[in-house]
């Protein structure tokens, strides 16, 4: 499994040694500086709230009846719903970076259920306190790749990482450098509290979202006028499928299996001679 990991993880690195922002700052500027005519809506949420959230609902729980501490932005249970719901009840293997109190740890383990594997890493040693059954406790520096790979050597195997960490751009790259191969197929990234416009992580995350629109290896087919063929995904096309940005969380989601190609068909018998 570790070959295949530091291939996945040489692939990452590779893409990232290929991109070119200087040439795109101009317009990573443009967009930044881009003012919209927004009209707004005297109600509603930004994001459609369900009925029901139980994350909200036991974070809420734990203000009213104390227990270990959870610090979270209220918008962040809407996200976190809406790409991990369909795991709960399975065996999920779940890693939360950053213990802190506990508090979230726990949240976790009452989400995701009794089939699930919970681990938290932190950097602080008090932090094994909050070990117990369904949750194992790593203590480590997420900056540090050593760290990493002597985890994954530990850990069978994970399908969601969320990060709340240190949040220094640093932390966040090298802990998604580490982590993100190591997903199983279908697996979720999520990175919390990305704050602030020049935010290093965040333009770190446009240069791998720049990446899935890569369409170098395009192949026409003249002669079949039915069909265009994308070429070959690039490996980062093929390992994932979408990348979400919210109000200071990133998603990133591995594709349950490897995308080879992407096709553009043309259907139909009338076409303009143009």
């Amino acid at each position: 499994m570790e070959s295949g990991i530091c291939r996945g993880m040489g692939l990452i690195r590779a893409t990232l040694a290929s991109l070119k922002f200087r040439r795109l700052s101009r317009w990573i500027k443009r967009g930044r500086d881009t003012d919209f005519a927004w009209s707004v809506a005297t109600t509603g949420s930004w994001i459609p709230r369900s009925q029901s959230n139980p994350l909200r609902e036991f974070f809420d729980a734990r203000r009213d009846q104390g227990g270990p501490g959870i610090c979270k932005w209220r918008h962040y249970f809407e996200i976190y719903d809406r790409h991990l719901c369909r795991f709960r009840g399975q065996q999920a293997y779940v890693l939360e970076i950053g213990v802190h109190s506990g508090g979230s740890l726990a949240m976790w383990h009452d989400y995701f259920g009794a089939k699930a594997f919970i681990y938290g890493v932190d950097i602080m040693p008090e932090c094994r306190a909050y070990e117990a059954p369904g949750i194992k406790i790593f203590i480590g520096d997420q900056a540090d790749r050593s760290f990493w790979r002597d985890f994954r050597r530990r850990v069978p195997c994970l399908d969601i990482v969320i990060d709340d960490g240190g949040h220094e751009p640093e932390q966040q790259i090298v802990s998604l450098e580490e982590l993100l191969p190591f997903l199983r197929p279908g697996g979720i990234y999520l990175c919390e509290d990305i704050h602030g416009t020049g935010n290093k992580f965040a333009a770190y995350l446009h240069g791998l979202a720049d990446r899935l629109n890569d369409a170098a290896q395009i192949n026409d087919f003249p002669d079949d006028d039915t069909r265009r063929l994308f070429g070959r995904t690039t490996a980062f096309q093929s390992a994932v499928g979408s990348m979400h940005l919210y109000p200071f969380v990133a998603v990133l989601e591995r594709n349950a299996i490897p995308v080879a190609e992407l096709r553009a068909a043309r259907h139909g018998t009338q076409w303009q001679p143009f």
